[in-house]
């Protein structure tokens, strides 16, 4: 039976045949309305879209883990740092602002730099620990001094409005590649502490350092205003009330049968997901390039046997760093991708429930070191998270429809929201009983 199993996994038809499967899904999402389809194409391509970033999440994790083995815990505090970018970057300018508190606060995080990059230096000349600690006490002192006035100026500036900085005012698009840039220099600055160290230092240094992210997001309102979040974020396609204005696309909505706010939203749907799927394809396209190349090999050897790897002659630490940047880089883009579609940055909805186990649940059921693997495994984890709240209650219904009514049975139908959870422990378990290597496994 095992035999059996291998060779159906390396069966060249297996991953199209999958794909075939989830493209019929989507189909039916969209054509089919019963109580297991919504019969929308606006919910269909819904979706998908969010699909498709979770999948490029999930390929920024299968570089760390099925190239490397770097156990990354903290992936949503990588995403939420990406998600940072196209406020700061695509934002108007908050009026008044700048003038607050803005040279201020440069100087104040160019100080902070500075203290570290200092003391990094006074120990690898004298390494004495008192003189570092004092270098950090006067940069400290010095950067307390510069920022805390700033950002009280700052959050005083129209705060029932704005009350933060505000951004550049630059294209969105441009954000995607600054939220990869913020999502790699974090994870510079893990890496260099905890790489090197045994693995379990890696996932508590990642898991500390996502939920810092977080709450500094949370918390710092002249950052991101906080927890009163940011809406009206760009965007890169229409607006559906513009195409809803336009004559000649309701005459095209029309000509398709679809009434004209329908099929706006489909629009603006569409134009998402080919954005998305540009984006998804090139950085497919430079993983398996990277995957199959002399750098792929040597990372696949480091993996499988650090040892061996290091008595050849490869530094394993600073490898290590170098896939671990750039898995975080392909993270903080879709962050950066995902606060551009939903158009607003709330801190508070960035659960590692869903931004990490969850990743990590379409990584592993999709097949952990295939990159075309983990994207199937995310936008199928995704469909079935997704529909589990539809279909969840459907099931419970119809499992306690024999029972009397009481307490039993409105407590059975009142816990029919947790069926999502059971659900994708479900098909884990499956998973990893059946094909433990993943839907479509690495060759």
């Amino acid at each position: 039976m095992s035999s059996n199993r291998q060779a159906a996994a390396s069966s060249p038809w297996r991953a199209p045949v999958l794909f075939a499967i989830l493209a019929a899904l989507f189909v039916l999402e969209g054509t089919v309305r019963n109580g297991m389809f919504s019969g929308s194409w606006n919910t269909s391509l819904a979706i998908l879209n969010m699909g498709l970033i979770s999948a490029i999440t999930a390929l920024g994790v299968n570089m760390q883990w099925g190239y490397a083995g770097l156990f990354n815990t903290g992936v949503v505090g990588f995403l939420a740092i990406g998600g940072l970018a196209p406020v700061l970057v695509s934002l108007p300018p908050v009026e008044g602002a700048w003038a607050a508190g803005g040279p201020r606060l440069i100087l104040s995080l160019l100080v902070g730099l500075g203290t570290l990059a200092l003391a990094r230096i006074v120990y690898g000349r004298t390494r004495k620990v008192w003189t570092v600690a004092l270098v950090l006490l006067v940069g400290l002192v010095a950067y307390r001094w510069l920022f805390d006035p700033a950002v009280t100026a700052i959050e005083a500036n129209d705060p029932a409005r704005t009350g933060n900085i505000g951004g550049l005012g630059l294209p969105i698009l441009l954000s995607w590649l600054v939220g990869g840039a913020f999502a790699a220099a974090a994870a510079w600055a893990v890496g260099k502490v905890a790489l090197g160290l045994r693995s379990d230092y890696l996932a508590i240094a990642t898991l500390g350092i996502g939920e810092i992210i977080v709450a500094v997001m949370r918390n710092e309102d002249w950052l991101a205003r906080g927890v009163k979040n940011i809406a009206a974020i760009p965007r890169p396609v229409p607006y559906e009330t513009e195409l809803q204005q336009n004559p000649a696309f309701a005459d095209f909505a029309a000509g398709w049968g679809f009434g004209v706010a329908e099929a706006s939203g489909i629009w603006v749907k569409l134009c998402y997901m080919s954005l998305f799927l540009v984006v998804l394809l090139v950085i497919i396209l430079l993983a398996e390039l990277a995957l199959k190349s002399p750098w792929g090999r040597m990372m696949r050897a480091i993996r499988d046997n650090e040892t061996a790897a290091e008595a050849m002659g490869k530094d394993v630490t600073a490898r290590h760093l170098q896939v671990f940047v750039l898995g975080s880089a392909v993270i903080g883009v879709a962050g950066a991708m995902m606060i551009t579609l939903d158009g607003l940055l709330a801190p508070t909805s960035f659960n590692p429930l869903r931004y990490t186990f969850l990743i990590w649940v379409m990584v592993i059921v999709g097949g952990s070191g295939n990159n075309w693997g983990s994207v199937l495994g995310a936008v199928l984890i995704w469909f079935l998270w997704i529909k589990a709240e539809v279909w969840g209650p459907n099931l419970i219904g119809v499992l306690v429809g024999p029972l009397p009514d009481g307490d039993i049975k409105a407590h059975l139908l009142g816990s029919a929201p947790h069926m999502r959870f059971i659900a994708m422990g479900l098909v884990l378990l499956m998973v990893l009983r059946f094909a433990p290597r993943g839907l479509v496994p690495e060759k």
